[in-house]
């Protein structure tokens, strides 16, 4: 495949992303992101409506916080790698002399290295947030302090829940490009793929009515 190939290949790729990104920022105000939202609010109105919970919802949290923190820990394992390959190529560039090239691989390789960056540092953020919310949680409930947190609790666990949320997209994105790398073709295939399953599973969602 020649070198143009190749960059309308890693376009195609990046642009399939670039319309992922869009849907996802119209989702953000549609119905799915309201009621995860939503749960999370309800999840945490409930166990303050229930003295005794309070263990429970610490260790609820306590699963968000463990989940939060694999996934960091892949997305750093994986940016250490991707650094390593990338690292010499990166070096290359900055250091020719007059106009310097940019091959797709390497673009590929860059697309890499900030998807796990942004995995990294979502997900990381997330477990602050977790963590934070764990204190209102393991508050007693009905107690004037838990009462006078509970918004700031609501809070945390929203923005905890959006961190979270595009930490795990971004890594997700992550295997079209290194599909790329392998084989340019499969790059905008398998983002097509993607971007069809993931639409199809956020699809907008509806609590049970009450019987």
């Amino acid at each position: 495949m020649n070198t143009l190939a190749l960059w309308w290949a890693w376009g195609a790729t990046a642009a399939l992303l670039l319309i992922y990104a869009l849907y996802l920022a119209v989702l953000a105000r549609g119905p799915a992101w309201r009621v995860h939202g939503r749960l999370r609010h309800d999840w945490l109105d409930a166990m303050s409506a229930q003295p005794g919970t309070e263990v429970l919802a610490v260790q609820t949290l306590r699963n968000s916080v463990m989940t939060a923190t694999m996934t960091a820990s892949t997305a750093a394992l994986g940016l250490m790698g991707a650094l390593g390959f990338a690292a010499p190529a990166l070096r290359a560039l900055s250091e020719a002399a007059g106009s310097p090239a940019l091959t797709p691989a390497l673009a590929g390789e860059v697309m890499v290295l900030l998807l796990l960056v942004v995995t990294l540092v979502s997900t990381t953020l997330s477990i602050r947030y977790y963590h934070h919310a764990g204190f209102v949680c393991a508050m007693p409930v009905g107690s004037a302090a838990r009462v006078r947190w509970m918004d700031t609790g609501r809070q945390h666990l929203r923005h905890a829940g959006v961190l979270y949320s595009v930490g795990l997209r971004s890594l997700v994105w992550v295997t079209p490009f290194l599909a790329g790398l392998a084989w340019a073709s499969a790059g905008p295939v398998l983002a097509l793929v993607l971007l069809l399953a993931v639409g199809w599973m956020e699809r907008p969602t509806q609590p049970l009515a009450p019987a």
